[in-house]
């Protein structure tokens, strides 16, 4: 399974990158929305992790993005933020994330959330769009 960190932080994709490589999963990194959609035409991804505040495209219009493009639409979203702000997870939901989590996060925590995240798509048939 292969799963792309958008984040603008280096340090942030450095270090999710090894929890998830340390959990078995392949990973892509892109550094801004704009970058992960041009990874995503070149990439096999099954999962985005995706931060909220980033230039030139935040975590809210990559998300958009991607639910617009129908070869995209059906790929599983968490957004991964400092933000804990409970309208910015609704902002991400209603965006068509279908989960959020707040930084920092531990590789337990990140892959038991990966985990039910798959399950639950898995177990609505592999249609994520409710």
């Amino acid at each position: 399974m292969k799963i792309l960190v958008v984040d603008d932080c280096q340090t942030t994709r450095r270090l999710l990158g090894f929890y998830l490589k340390s959990k078995g999963f392949e990973v892509a990194t892109a550094i801004n929305g704009l970058d992960a959609m041009e990874k995503m035409a070149r990439e096999n991804v099954n999962l985005v992790m995706t931060d909220l505040n980033m230039p030139f495209m935040d975590g809210i219009e990559f998300i958009k993005a991607l639910r617009a493009d129908s070869s995209f639409a059906g790929i599983p979203v968490l957004m991964v933020t400092t933000e804990k702000d409970a309208e910015e997870e609704r902002r991400a939901i209603d965006a068509g994330a279908d989960g959020f989590l707040t930084k920092p996060v531990t590789s337990e925590v990140l892959v038991r959330k990966i985990k039910a995240l798959m399950k639950s798509i898995f177990s609505r048939g592999g249609d994520n769009d409710d």
